[in-house]
């Protein structure tokens, strides 16, 4: 399989020569992954950043109760990764697990450095990939503390619309920070409105 989702991705930010793209096609590697299966779990180092081309992913922690948050769902040209891990090469707190049966494309840090090196123009793709993470990270953060639930479900409805034939209510509940009957009586409460 050729990356071109992937290709076609970084053009939207950049546009790419044949040398690029030839570039790309040798740094990525294609993974496909089952249902349940997971690319990163709690305790082992994040190696790669990963570009969902088909199928969906969550991210997310287990506390001391044994308790799940989801930190991060992805689909289709989203990327996900514990970039925390990743560049400290530090053991994870995380977990990643796929949803779906999916496809993906996973770049090593030490290919992502070279590409960096050999070719600034990805330096600046993947900045622009970083700066837009902290921006939902921040977005995400400041809902968190200052919004309801009803308003962080009418959040989520309205930037994922497509998750939600996708992802169990259980799922997002956790990513929410509700339970799933609390999420329930809010559904409820919107449908009736």
């Amino acid at each position: 399989m050729t990356p071109k989702p992937l290709i076609s991705y970084f053009e939207n930010l950049l546009p790419l020569n044949e040398e690029e793209k030839s570039i790309v096609e040798e740094a990525f590697k294609e993974r496909r992954v089952k249902r349940r299966q997971f690319i990163l779990q709690e305790g082992d180092i994040c190696k790669h950043h990963t570009f969902v081309v088909e199928g969906c992913f969550r991210m997310y922690m287990v506390d001391e109760k044994g308790k799940e948050h989801n930190l991060q769902f992805a689909i289709e040209n989203w990327w996900i990764a514990d970039i925390g891990s990743f560049y400290s090469e530090e053991p994870s707190r995380l977990y990643i697990e796929a949803l779906e049966n999916s496809v993906v494309l996973q770049l090593k840090k030490e290919d992502q450095l070279k590409l960096f090196d050999d070719n600034p123009k990805f330096n600046r793709i993947f900045r622009v990939l970083t700066e837009n993470a902290l921006v939902s990270a921040q977005r995400r953060i400041l809902q968190n503390i200052s919004s309801t639930a009803e308003e962080r479900y009418r959040d989520f409805l309205k930037r994922y619309p497509d998750f939600f034939n996708r992802i169990s209510n259980v799922q997002i509940a956790s990513y929410l920070g509700v339970t799933p009957e609390f999420l329930s009586i809010i559904r409820n409460k919107i449908a009736k409105s």
